[in-house]
């Protein structure tokens, strides 16, 4: 089929843009990214055209978009607050704020697919679906799903955790 070549690439640019999500300094770099893994995800499961695909992509393309939308806004109020965008000197904002620190590790929470959000049943899906078409996918699903929790808890623990600079 024509789809095989695509499908391959986006379950490539998962892990692409998960391991490229490891090394971002400046805090809206792996929200960013963080949205094209996912739609990489989204992308597979389009192609492959099966009802359980395309209902988990619909159901993470939504949660998903409202779950980047709220990094982003507590990444811009992360600056506004510090007057940085560099996570090294964003740490230890839960002891100043420790309301908004309950947002980040909620989002962040939603950001990995932690049962029973949205994201969850959208990521199993398509991980099922894609399963299904052929199981070697589960390996590149599966890398980047620790890679995916890897980037996130690291953003948390750098802009949360620690002492204040």
């Amino acid at each position: 089929e024509l789809s095989y070549p695509f499908i391959i690439m986006a379950l490539w640019g998962i892990l692409m843009t998960s391991l490229i999500c490891t090394r971002q300094t400046d805090l809206k770099s792996p929200i960013a990214y963080s949205s094209i893994s996912h739609m990489g995800l989204v992308v597979a499961a389009t192609l492959i055209q099966t009802p359980w695909s395309l209902t988990g992509a619909v159901m993470l393309m939504i949660s998903h978009g409202m779950v980047s939308s709220a990094l982003f806004c507590l990444a811009n109020t992360n600056y506004e607050r510090t007057h940085s965008r560099t996570m090294l000197l964003t740490r230890g904002l839960q002891t100043t704020i420790p309301l908004m620190a309950t947002w980040w590790l909620l989002l962040n929470l939603f950001n990995m697919a932690l049962p029973p959000t949205p994201n969850f049943w959208g990521e199993l899906m398509i991980m099922t679906a894609l399963f299904n078409w052929s199981p070697w996918t589960i390996i590149i699903t599966g890398l980047g799903t620790i890679l995916t929790a890897a980037y996130t808890l690291h953003m948390f623990l750098m802009t949360q955790q620690g002492h204040l600079p």
